[in-house]
């Protein structure tokens, strides 16, 4: 592809270098041509002009009278007396001006030129040899000139385009060796900061972003695996020692144990499916006035029913655009989570801050300490991991929660809650 850039570039420059020497070149000789003809005129007008003067003040002068003013050898003269006596100084001229004339004996066209007045006619011819030596002398060096200047202009353009173009083919080539298990490899970067130096910095960039990509879905898929593994251990381990030892196990053991551990599969099926579309939240469906007061009071209903305290006073108005049943799911993950640690008492808040809306959950359970606020977010991460495999809790709730804030174009966080416990805030732009 780099050699038919390059063969077209060339290929285009030496086309128009080529038209344009040509036409000026062209444009060249017609225009020394016809200058040099121009003075030829002008010297055979003022020729005849004098000899008519000549004629009219001391009649005509001898066929071989010397003149100061041509050589005799390159003018030629006739002059027509009123009495119709002709004198000249050659052969028969015309008795009109012309541009190209034959002489008998002439090796070049002459160019003729007449005046009158006092009964007297005059005629001057001039050769138009110079004219033809000096378009020739011109046309030599064009011939040859032009065919070198126009190899030399491809030349140089096939070089600079290989030059320019360099880049790209390295770059083509380390991008061709690029698979997915080779992300880690980026193309040169040429130090100029021009469109092919902007072009290597975005593509590694974009490198960058999937290799990001593959190692977190790897990660994802590592530890979904893990997650996955837990409770087909204890369904299986529980059917070997029924299947071994049948009196054992006490009589519904293992049916308990299998309905208990395919829940959690089930339970964490759904979150695994949901994280997959929880990048999407809020951009892939279509988005409407969403009211977050009403999402968050009925969570706090619902959480209520557990036997919670639920304090709902720093409910007010808050509307947003975006997915409902997205945002729904952010504010029961949060509760959810509330109602987990929490001791005896939630409280769930909604206010319009700064151009957002602000939800915030708190709890009055043990909190979460400062180094971990920000890790709480990351998939599958429990800060108590026997506690919270034994609630349910899967690590991917509020991962989930910031996929979709994020994917709102808002943001969540963890801070200290005035209850005692943690505090949990959402923003998003109103």
């Amino acid at each position: 592809m780099t050699a038919d850039v390059r063969l077209r570039t060339t290929a285009a420059a030496v086309l128009v270098v080529a038209v344009a020497l040509l036409v000026g070149a062209v444009s060249l000789v017609l225009l020394v041509r016809e200058s040099l003809r121009d003075g030829l005129e002008t010297t055979a007008e003022q020729r005849a002009t004098a000899l008519l003067r000549q004629a009219e003040s001391a009649g005509l002068p001898a066929p071989d009278a010397n003149d100061d003013d041509a050589d005799e050898d390159d003018l030629l003269w006739q002059a027509v007396a009123p009495d119709g006596t002709t004198t000249r100084s050659g052969p028969a001229l015309p008795t009109a001006s012309t541009d190209e004339v034959e002489l008998p004996g002439g090796e070049h066209p002459y160019l003729v030129a007449t005046d009158e007045g006092g009964g007297y006619r005059v005629s001057v011819a001039v050769p138009l040899e110079e004219v033809e030596d000096s378009t020739a002398a011109l046309r030599t060096p064009l011939l040859f000139g032009l065919p070198l200047l126009i190899l030399l202009v491809g030349g140089t353009t096939w070089v600079v385009a290989s030059r320019a173009l360099a880049p790209v083919e390295r770059i083509r080539r380390e991008v061709e060796a690029i698979t997915g298990d080779r992300l880690d490899r980026r193309v040169p970067e040429p130090a100029s900061r021009d469109e092919i130096g902007r072009l290597a910095r975005t593509m590694n960039q974009m490198l960058g972003r999937l290799q990001e990509s593959r190692d977190r879905q790897r990660e994802f898929v590592a530890d979904a695996s893990h997650e996955l593994r837990s409770p087909v251990a204890s369904i299986r381990q529980v059917a070997e020692v029924a299947q071994a030892h049948p009196a054992a196990l006490p009589d519904g053991e293992l049916a308990d144990t299998v309905l208990e551990e395919s829940a959690r599969l089930q339970r964490l099926v759904d979150q695994l499916l949901l994280l997959t579309r929880a990048d999407d939240a809020g951009a892939g469906h279509a988005r409407h006035d969403v009211d977050l007061d009403d999402l968050a009071l009925a969570e706090a209903r619902r959480i209520a029913r557990t036997g919670k305290r639920v304090d709902t006073s720093a409910v007010g108005a808050g509307r947003v655009r975006g997915d409902a049943s997205a945002l729904a799911q952010v504010i029961r993950n949060l509760a959810d989570n509330a109602a987990r640690h929490a001791r005896e008492a939630v409280a769930v808040g909604v206010r319009e801050n700064g151009g957002a809306v602000e939800l915030t959950v708190d709890d009055d359970g043990p909190g979460i300490p400062e180094d971990q606020r920000e890790r709480v977010f990351e998939r599958f991460v429990r800060l108590d991991e026997a506690r919270a495999r034994d609630a349910g809790g899967s690590g991917l709730g509020l991962a989930i929660v910031r996929e979709i804030v994020t994917a709102h174009g808002g943001t969540v966080s963890a801070s200290p809650s005035e209850l005692g416990g943690a505090r949990f805030t959402v923003r998003i732009p109103g």
